[in-house]
């Protein structure tokens, strides 16, 4: 039993200070309970408190990771854990700060040969005209955010650049992707291996923050209705895209599917939610395991055999 082999007890790493604090207490204190229905002995550190890092120090050798955005999710927290010689979850320094870098995961993948949609680095003098002349239609990004905070999709010059000064209140970079008109997939992915892919459906323009976590309407399809021949190609794309920066343990790659049936990669989340409206514990259950099943599954990949 994995409780068996933990030399102390697990702290589970919540809140902080970046924009997603809200849902990554959501996260912390679900994974918790998890630990402690397994019979593992747990503590809820908030990152946002002063001696939290001693107290790590003092009493743990062993972190579940829970929290999402900047200082948390962006390498930070994963090169102070590596520093102290502790264990945790999910993917170490670079890849994390890849993951969390929009802008430069899309180099990397551009580079690599995965689909991405076509994007830009978007300044103060950038050209909105010349821009939307080209896409017609754009989604903008804060690049070093999540849970969709700061984005806005544009159909316009003016639209753009209001977009742009939104989305920089919350990341000095911002990006503006083509907007692909079509069907939004996620695919999660645990031990390297890609489980059953996710359809989304909402009614609002795309999956923003009040489709992913407020919102009962949002449908959430598994079997997500694809060929199988279509399903394999998206979990293949997924795990080479995991894979490309250097992700490890466990994670969710974003894609889009345009009208002709390609898949574009969005985004890799490499601590993504484990909420009641979170999409990797849905598609573990879609292969049999349970949410406990799931953190604990996620906790042994980081411990020492």
């Amino acid at each position: 039993m994995l409780a068996e082999r933990l030399n102390s007890p697990v702290a589970v790493l919540l809140g902080g200070t970046s924009a997603e604090r809200d849902i990554s207490l959501q996260s912390g204190n679900a994974v918790l309970q998890a630990l402690h229905n397994k019979g593992i002995a747990a503590v809820a550190l908030d990152t946002a408190e002063s001696g939290w890092v001693q107290e790590l120090i003092e009493h743990y050798q062993h972190v579940f990771i829970a929290l999402h955005g900047i200082n948390g999710e962006d390498g930070t927290v994963q090169g102070l854990l590596e520093m102290l010689g502790i264990s945790y979850t999910g993917s170490g320094v670079m890849a994390s700060a890849l993951a969390m870098d929009k802008m430069r995961c899309k180099q990397l993948w551009d580079g690599v040969g995965l689909p991405t949609a076509e994007f830009a680095h978007l300044q103060a003098d950038s050209d909105w005209q010349d821009l939307m002349a080209q896409w017609g239609e754009a989604m903008v990004k804060p690049a070093h955010e999540g849970s969709s905070l700061g984005m806005a999709k544009v159909n316009s010059a003016e639209q753009l650049e209001q977009a742009y000064h939104y989305a920089s209140q919350y990341d000095a970079v911002v990006i503006a992707e083509r907007w692909i008109k079509g069907a939004e997939f996620t695919v999660a992915i645990l031990a390297g291996v890609a489980l059953p892919p996710i359809r989304l459906e909402t009614a609002n323009s795309f999956y923003d923050y009040e489709a992913k976590y407020i919102s009962n309407d949002t449908k959430y399809i598994c079997p997500c209705g694809l060929a199988e021949e279509q399903e394999q190609l998206l979990k293949q794309l997924a795990e080479q895209a995991f894979v490309s920066i250097g992700c490890t343990g466990w994670g969710r790659v974003d894609f889009m599917q345009d009208e002709q049936g390609n898949f574009y990669l969005l985004e890799v989340n490499t601590v993504p939610g484990m909420t009641s409206h979170s999409l990797v514990p849905m598609a573990a259950k879609a292969v049999g395991m349970s949410f406990d099943d799931l953190v604990e599954a996620i906790l042994a990949l980081s411990v020492e055999p």
